[in-house]
């Protein structure tokens, strides 16, 4: 069993100014879209998106990140609460910040960057869905430096079970590294292999859908439910009934993708 380390939320003190672990967990993962996004399309000129493009991807996809992300929090785990209580809403530094919102978010501002450029919406999505894990991954270390989001209890035999000083005294599962590991890494390896050579469009988008939809399913057996909500409908959590609609979605979008290219009969 181990002892959470219970790390300085702040990162760097510079005066006044202080630099979060979480904040700064954003702009790396901002910094990695910015910089793989500028090695492919260098290196893949047949995608259709050049460098001077991935100003506008990044710009559009932050607005999307930390609008939707947050809206996506107000309205999938606490509507009633920010109906209460609105001020909050604008209250970003307190936490309160969704992955499907953010996804949402992130559709709508690549539909926008898509028609500004005068381009397919699924060639764009298709771009940037290898880029989007490590910003996953680097979401979830914040998760985990912070000390939050913890996993449900577990076996207090399991060699990485972790007491967590906000989860009380019983060990339980870091989940967080869990979805760092699943979210993240394993994601990244899949869709940058997986793209790394010409994929029928949509196939891309469809892959990350299912890909992210079935490591988050799995994720949520050992992440503990929100205490405000808990376990829902069939014992899963949101973030499961959440990630349900992906699923389908990345199967079908797959289907779809590769029946569209595939020759039609001669006659």
């Amino acid at each position: 069993m181990l002892i959470h380390p219970q790390f300085d939320p702040i990162a760097l003190q510079l005066g006044p100014l202080a630099i979060r672990w979480y904040g700064l967990m954003y702009l790396i993962g901002f910094g990695a879209f910015f910089f793989l996004g500028r090695m492919r399309a260098r290196r893949d000129a047949w995608r259709g998106i050049n460098e001077a493009l991935i100003d506008d991807l990044l710009f559009f996809g932050v607005l999307g990140v930390i609008l939707g992300g947050r809206l996506g929090y107000i309205l999938f785990y606490k509507p009633v609460y920010y109906l209460s209580h609105p001020l909050e809403i604008f209250m970003v530094w307190q936490g309160g910040m969704a992955f499907h919102g953010g996804f949402l978010g992130v559709l709508i501002a690549m539909a926008l960057v898509a028609r500004k450029h005068q381009l397919s919406w699924l060639a764009v999505t298709d771009f940037i869905a290898p880029l989007v894990p490590l910003g996953l991954a680097s979401g979830r270390l914040g998760n985990f430096i912070n000390g939050e989001l913890w996993g449900r209890v577990a076996p207090a035999d399991l060699p990485w079970s972790m007491v967590f000083a906000s989860g009380g005294p019983l060990p339980r599962h870091p989940s967080q590294l869990y979805q760092f590991a699943m979210e993240g890494l394993l994601l990244f390896a899949l869709l940058w292999f997986y793209s790394s050579r010409p994929r029928p469009i949509g196939a891309i988008s469809g892959l990350f859908l299912a890909g992210y939809g079935v490591f988050r399913f799995v994720a949520e057996f050992f992440r503990e439910p929100d205490d405000f909500l808990g376990l829902l409908a069939f014992s899963l959590s949101m973030g499961q009934w959440l990630s349900l609609p992906m699923i389908v979605a990345g199967i079908a979008m797959l289907a779809w993708s590769y029946r569209r290219a595939r020759p039609s009969p001669s006659r």
